[in-house]
Order: structure tokens, then sequence, then C-alpha cells
């Protein structure tokens, strides 16, 4: 599904004055999409978070769109079937690619169990706007960290279509980053910074 198809009829995209690039020279870095994708429980909220803590403290504009935070409204009429899930990740993936545009670092911390629709959200944005961020954690450890309970429900069958338990995670086949959030969290987020450094999204 492309966006020419998903455009509403009559419609005409209007070009600011304020472009990107005059946002970007005014803040000082690039705008991007750190996508955070892994297994309930592998970090991701947690690396992201931080990170932007990093980022804010560095004069940084950023913005994190977290899982359980879009579900309380902008995809509050979602549920967790595959179709869903789908038209949660596409609904996400068109807010930051917003967000991007206005020179925000944007970081995202969505399981997006499916290649298919993390590769639609990297195909909205330009060639290295999209930066995939897996975070490689066992489904052991992150069943033993299982803060929400949801995955002793997923083994009871109280919770269907749970990821990595009745619902299948497509890991990332070549993600910009792979780290692994069994390591500090400091780790994390300065292997990350590092990525923004080397991709010239940040001052050096």
């Amino acid at each position: 599904m492309n966006t020419e198809q998903l455009s509403s009829p009559n419609v005409v995209w209007h070009h600011a004055t304020v472009t990107r690039s005059r946002r970007e020279i005014l803040n000082g870095h690039r705008g991007c999409v750190i996508w955070f994708t892994g297994l309930s429980g592998s970090g991701k909220s947690t690396v992201a978070h931080a990170l932007e803590e990093n980022l804010h403290q560095m004069g940084c504009r950023t913005f994190v769109l977290d899982g359980d935070n879009v579900r309380h409204g902008l995809c509050g009429d979602l549920g967790f079937t595959e179709a869903d899930r789908k038209e949660n990740i596409r609904r996400i993936g068109e807010v930051a690619k917003l967000l991007m545009e206005a020179g925000i670092i944007v970081l995202t911390a969505f399981i997006s169990p499916f290649r298919e629709d993390r590769q639609k959200v990297r195909g909205l944005m330009g060639h290295g706007e999209f930066l995939e961020i897996f975070c490689d954690c066992p489904l052991e450890v992150c069943e033993e960290r299982d803060v929400k309970g949801l995955y002793k429900k997923a083994r009871a069958g109280e919770v269907k279509n749970f990821t990595g338990i009745t619902s299948p995670y497509e890991a990332p086949e070549k993600p910009e980053l792979a780290i692994n959030t069994t390591q500090s969290l400091n780790d994390c987020v300065s292997q990350v910074t590092q990525l923004l450094k080397e991709r010239d999204k940040i001052p050096a």
C-alpha cells in the first residue's frame, strides 16, 4: 500500500516557506527516525527514554513515540490482531515522518514484529533517515523481566496473539544497529549515540 493510495481525494500538498532544512539549522542537528524493535521486555522503551534524556542534555530536540502511550489515543481503536498491528505501525510511521520533517529526532519503541511493516515505514523516509535498532534480548530474559506480567498470561492462554509466544517475531536482517540489551543501559545508549554521530545526525 503506497502513500498515493492512502491520500484523501481532492487534496494538494502544501509546501511551507519554513522548510525542514531551515528547522534543522535552527535545531543544530538533523531530523531522523530511530526505530527500536524487539520482543516485549527487550528494553526498547528503557533505551529510547534514556537515549532521549542523553540527547536532550546535548541540546537536541527529540520526541519518543511509545507503544503503550499511542494506544491511549491515536491507536486506541486498534486491537492486537495482525491487521490491527499493521495499521498501528502504519499510523506511527506517518506520525514519525511528520515529526522528522519538523527537524526532530524521533525515537519509537514498538515491538513491530513484522519485517514487511518496518520496511514500509522505512519506505516513507528518505535514504538514511530511518535507523532501525534491534534490541536483541533472549526470550527467556524478556520473560524473566516480564514487568507487565504479560508473558505469564500468554503462557496461560489469557492473552492471544502475543509476540514470541503465540505470534511470531521477525528479527531485522540488516538493522543499522543491533544492541545486546542484557548489557548496561549506558552501553546501549552510547552505542546508539555513536551511530547518530557517525551518520551525521548530531554533531560529532
